[in-house]
């Protein structure tokens, strides 16, 4: 099991450690398509090899999203098979924490929650690829409130770090509803940059595929960064009216990295996307919303 584990973590490595040179021939087909559609000047950097670029873009197709990534590899069953997820906490977790790891195994289906004990963190994720969990959820606190979410998709990665704030438990909402048991309608609002587009493809293969009829729906609206992550049901009044009825928790999230790797490893996976002192002072940038920097790269350059 240990061999055919590390086998195929070298095999993930070695198929995104040509993604990028695949990236940069992908963009240059695509400058020098542009430069002959809208008889423009070549490129100067691309004027040897124009005339091979131009005879390979004509087997692109329209439809195409370009090359294939190690996103494409992360979630290649997405759809397919229901996601099964484990929820955990810090150790000694306080009642409030507890009672939070709950609350979220009923937000999501499909999931159990588990126990930390005095568990270590290899032989967790060890034991939960040999039960194909898809995705590890871990939850930790501050002073008996819940302040961190973190998400991590199995086997590989990658894994997200969101920080938690306003954090308001199910019975602490006034006319609370009933939770239901159906698999949620998904809404994510103003996630429009590629950073925003890769945060959306972490959190909405927590879910399985719902169907038609279903009332519940989930909401993830960003604002300045901002995540208000909401949960309700509806049914019709009288055949025309909707009421909404809000079944909690109710909290904000903000995500502060991204890495190419699982929890148990997070220290030497490689870094995605990260939250820099400087880009707090950035007013004017929305990371999930506009595009100022996708990659670690970008960003430490900006």
């Amino acid at each position: 099991m240990m061999r055919r584990q590390a086998r195929l973590r070298r095999e993930y490595l070695y198929r995104k450690s040509i993604e990028e040179r695949q990236r940069t021939i992908q963009e240059n087909k695509a400058k020098v398509k542009n430069a002959l559609d809208k008889s423009h000047i070549l490129p100067s950097a691309l004027r040897k090899d124009a005339l091979l670029l131009a005879e390979k873009t004509d087997w692109d197709d329209e439809g195409g999203q370009g090359i294939v990534t190690h996103e494409d590899d992360e979630y290649r069953w997405a759809g397919v098979e229901d996601p099964n997820i484990v929820i955990t906490t810090s150790r000694d977790p306080s009642a409030k924490l507890k009672q939070f790891a709950k609350e979220l195994k009923l937000i999501f289906p499909n999931s159990h929650r588990i126990n930390r004990g005095s568990y270590e963190m290899t032989t967790l994720l060890e034991w939960c690829r040999s039960k194909n969990v898809t995705d590890f959820v871990q939850v930790h606190e501050h002073r008996g409130q819940p302040d961190t979410l973190i998400i991590s998709h199995l086997p590989y990665g990658p894994t997200a770090m969101f920080s938690l704030t306003n954090v308001i438990m199910r019975h602490d909402i006034p006319n609370m509803g009933t939770m239901s048991q159906q698999y949620p309608h998904l809404i994510f609002h103003n996630f429009k940059s590629r950073l925003g587009q890769r945060v959306v493809n972490i959190l909405k293969h927590l879910f399985p595929v719902p169907k038609e009829d279903s009332k519940r729906v989930i909401t993830f609206a960003n604002q300045d960064d901002f995540i208000s992550f909401r949960h309700h049901t509806y049914k019709k009044e009288d055949g025309k009216n909707v009421v909404l009825e809000e079944v909690g928790p109710r909290m904000e999230m903000k995500l502060y990295s991204i890495k190419l790797g699982t929890v148990e490893n997070i220290d030497a996976a490689d870094t995605e996307w990260q939250l820099k002192p400087f880009m707090n002072t950035s007013k004017k940038r929305r990371y999930l919303s506009d595009d100022p920097g996708f990659l670690t790269k970008n960003a430490t350059e900006a």
